[in-house]
């Protein structure tokens, strides 16, 4: 979604606009995010022939411009290789953290070592319904798993077992 024709600096700070903000003010929280998320060596760039990883952390900065309280990531580390999702685990930390403004991050993902790496409060769905809502160390606990991932499958399937079968029209 970014514009490839802007330089990683201009698409962030055009967003800062569209939500109202002075263009310095702006400029100045782009130069501050681009510190925060190692996107100095970027900002000059245009966009367009940036790597995926690259083009996440800008779409990030982007999108935390305006400081807003809440983030949503849908599949944030999707095709991304190694060194890129380490660097955007450690934005997303930083954004979390006291320096970074505390924000409330919402990750969608499928890949629980994701959310066992990134999230502090999981809601786990399964079978489009709801099968957990815990800390990551609880629903450890609870599954008495010391893997993260067979803790959400095994919680998935005990879930699947609970659903009323369906055989021939009855419910």
């Amino acid at each position: 979604g970014l514009y490839p024709r802007l330089t990683a600096r201009e698409n962030i700070v055009y967003y800062g606009l569209l939500h109202g903000m002075a263009e310095e003010t702006a400029q100045e929280r782009a130069s501050t995010l681009a510190e925060m998320l190692d996107l100095k060596p970027l900002m000059d760039r245009r966009t367009d022939g940036f790597s995926q990883g690259e083009r996440m952390k800008t779409a990030l900065a982007r999108a935390s411009v305006h400081d807003p309280a809440n983030i949503l990531l849908d599949e944030p580390t999707n095709g991304l290789d190694v060194v890129a999702t380490r660097a955007l685990r450690e934005s997303l930390r930083w954004l979390r953290s006291d320096a970074g403004g505390r924000k409330c991050i919402v990750v969608s993902t499928h890949i629980m070592q994701e959310v066992e790496r990134l999230c502090d409060h999981v809601v786990g769905v399964a079978h489009v319904r709801h099968v957990a809502e815990v800390q990551v160390s609880e629903l450890l606990a609870q599954t008495g798993q010391t893997d993260f991932e067979e803790a959400f499958v095994q919680l998935a399937f005990s879930a699947e077992e609970a659903r009323p079968k369906t055989h021939g029209g009855e419910a």
